[in-house]
């Protein structure tokens, strides 16, 4: 049977765009090379149709099927389990932009296309694409499509969900729904397009989608500000929303120790105020996109920042003079996930609380897990604009990072979890379950949504072969 189904697979794709010998690891491993897989063999469909074929032959043959777009994921989503049965669809070779519907601010695009490709494409026109991550140079928009991904523009933008028309999706069975309409209303029953993103390739496969444009604004700033707590920096998001309105496209906190990784592991980077005696806990940063002008912009940013300088909220801060200087501050920030790994292994959280309840989470959690686990570093930053934070957990200085991961990650993991369940939170904001968190979505989701999930499971796939033991436990 595994020779005829591969032989079928070659006639389908051809026979060099099925994989089964050499070095696979960009396919069974994880991006975070925490899991190594093994897989039947590595499809690379080009198109709806071939796709399709391919579903079909795996599904006659009962062989499970794992959708992969750029493996760039964090929740093991993407990943072939260690059996050697399943199938990787690598969908990297649909990377073709179908359409751009200037009028209607919209672009069809093929779920292969690399996230950067989109916002040049987007630009060249003259328009905006806003979905912007850290992983934005190699994954792909069925990726992003099928975990939801968020990144540092949602507080203005939305996720991935809120910028998506329509799809087309290989079901299960190997049919072809085209739902590719560049509708902004349609109310027409069920809205299956909401059911598969998010769905991480469990429910069939993203082949194309429909996504929202926007006009360029006419300027963008950017400022960077130390606050004396979080509670502060929530003070200052809403100071934001009050003056900037529609503007505030981004909103970052950071926590200093967060910075003296960057610091310490990249000392090229300037890192404004964090290097000082008595440095400020939490910094923040904030852009603000302007439709009228530059100078417009920079009067509503510099009137935020004197209201928040009298208000107590903010201790001192700086707005970049130019582009070069925006993206260098975007980079401090965006460097410190490296910073990190270059301290060493790390215990990842990737939560989703109120922005009005983070305050006390943080001061309830941060003296938790001190307690707890005596010496341990916090890592936290994120978008504090959207509720999302990397609340992370270093090893005690001087510690065996990865005996520390060993014997104290599971613990460490409740003790975050259930601090996030007491303040009504979600312990996946932007990076989905996968297969990493599968066990944790069976303790902290409700009894009833895991009983319809299973529901709509078992009714699009009821022979279980969509990227099985993902999301919903085997």
């Amino acid at each position: 049977m595994t020779t005829a189904l591969l032989d079928s697979l070659r006639q389908i794709v051809g026979a060099a765009h099925v994989l089964t010998d050499g070095d696979l690891t960009a396919y069974e491993q994880d991006w975070r090379k925490r899991v190594r897989g093994k897989a039947l063999a590595v499809v690379r469909a080009a198109s709806t149709a071939e796709v399709a074929a391919v579903v079909k032959a795996c599904a006659a043959a009962g062989s499970p099927m794992v959708p992969q777009g750029g493996n760039t994921g964090l929740s093991v989503g993407s990943t072939p389990d260690g059996s050697g049965t399943q199938v990787v669809l690598s969908l990297t070779r649909m990377n073709q932009v179908r359409a751009i519907d200037r009028d209607n601010l919209t672009m069809t695009v093929e779920a292969g296309c690399i996230l950067q490709s989109l916002q040049e494409t987007a630009d060249k026109e003259g328009l905006l694409f806003p979905l912007s991550l850290a992983a934005e140079g190699s994954c792909t928009i069925g990726g992003n499509l099928g975990t939801n991904a968020g990144g540092t523009q949602v507080v203005r933008y939305g996720n991935t969900r809120e910028l998506c028309l329509g799809l087309e999706v290989v079901t299960p069975q190997g049919e072809v729904w085209d739902g590719l309409s560049g509708l902004r209303k349609d109310n027409t029953g069920y809205d299956l397009r909401d059911l598969f993103i998010g769905s991480e390739g469990t429910l069939g496969v993203i082949t194309a989608a429909t996504m929202k444009l926007f006009p360029q604004p006419a300027a963008r700033l950017t400022a960077w500000a130390a606050v004396p707590s979080m509670q502060a920096a929530v003070r200052l998001l809403g100071l934001a929303h009050q003056h900037l309105g529609a503007g505030l496209t981004g909103f970052e906190v950071m926590g200093q120790f967060a910075l003296s990784l960057v610091i310490k592991h990249m000392p090229q980077l300037r890192v404004p105020f964090a290097g000082l005696d008595g440095a400020p806990p939490y910094y923040v940063l904030l852009e603000n996109s302007d439709s009228e002008s530059e100078e417009h912009a920079r009067e509503r940013f510099e009137a935020l920042l004197e209201f928040a300088f009298e208000d107590g909220c903010v201790l001192d801060a700086v707005v970049a003079e130019s582009l070069s200087q925006a993206h260098e501050l975007w980079h401090i920030r965006e460097s410190i996930p490296l910073a990190q790994a270059e301290e060493g292994l790390n215990i990842k959280h990737d939560i989703s609380i109120a922005a009005s309840r983070i305050p006390a989470f943080v001061e309830h959690t941060d003296a938790l897990l001190a307690r707890e686990i005596p010496g341990v570093r916090l890592v936290n930053f994120g978008h504090l604009g959207d509720g999302n934070l990397h609340y992370n957990v270093q090893a005690p200085e001087g510690g065996d990072a990865r005996e520390f991961l060993r014997t104290q990650e599971e613990r460490v993991n409740q003790l975050v979890y259930d601090a996030v369940a007491l303040f009504k939170g979600s312990f996946s904001a932007e990076h989905g379950v996968g297969v990493l968190k599968a066990d944790k979505l069976a303790h902290y989701k409700s009894p009833v949504a895991l009983s319809m999930m299973r529901a709509i499971k078992q009714a699009l796939d009821p022979l279980g072969l969509m990227n099985p033991g993902c999301i919903l436990q085997k």
